[in-house]
């Protein structure tokens, strides 16, 4: 079982490991804060690990007060910033769960299609569609279509279709 609390300091060395570290806790849905730490940090180095989800980059050696510090306030950010993934996470676990054929006409409504013009442009009938969409807002919880938007906005979705790759 994985921790639900706390800080993942990860040394970063030649092999990615921070960015490697983050990868494998979203996939197993544990949001913790890393921190990546190295004697040396190259600034490629530290924006690679950023731009991939490090929470934080600490040069070595690691001075007690300056360690301090840097904990008190990744914890205060941290609740947040955790929020904010957990929601991502759960946004896009809702899309994926659709079939093909919901997701078609979630990509559809996202660009403000009407019904009619949604079957149009699938080439099926508007009852159909009709169907497709009530069962989509059904697995995303949307109780309107705007919220369905809402959820494609939270999974940081530009197109609907990105989520298989996900």
């Amino acid at each position: 079982m994985l921790p639900t609390e706390g800080i993942v300091l990860v040394r970063d060395e030649e092999n990615g490991e921070p960015v490697r570290m983050v990868r494998n806790l979203a996939d197993r849905g544990a949001w913790l804060p890393v921190v990546a730490t190295s004697a040396d940090p190259r600034p490629g180095r530290v924006v690679e690990a950023i731009k991939n989800g490090a929470f934080d980059y600490l040069r070595l050696p690691l001075r007690e007060d300056r360690l301090q510090k840097a904990v008190v306030r990744i914890l205060e950010e941290a609740q947040s910033y955790i929020l904010a993934r957990r929601k991502i996470t759960e946004a896009r676990n809702r899309i994926a769960s659709l079939s093909p054929r919901e997701r078609e006409v979630l990509d559809w409504l996202t660009e403000g299609r009407s019904n009619k013009m949604i079957a149009h442009e699938l080439r099926i009938s508007p009852r159909t569609v009709e169907i497709h969409r009530a069962n989509m807002m059904n697995k995303l919880g949307a109780h309107h279509p705007a919220e369905a938007v809402r959820i494609c906005i939270e999974a940081g979705l530009d197109d609907v279709r990105q989520v298989s790759a996900a």
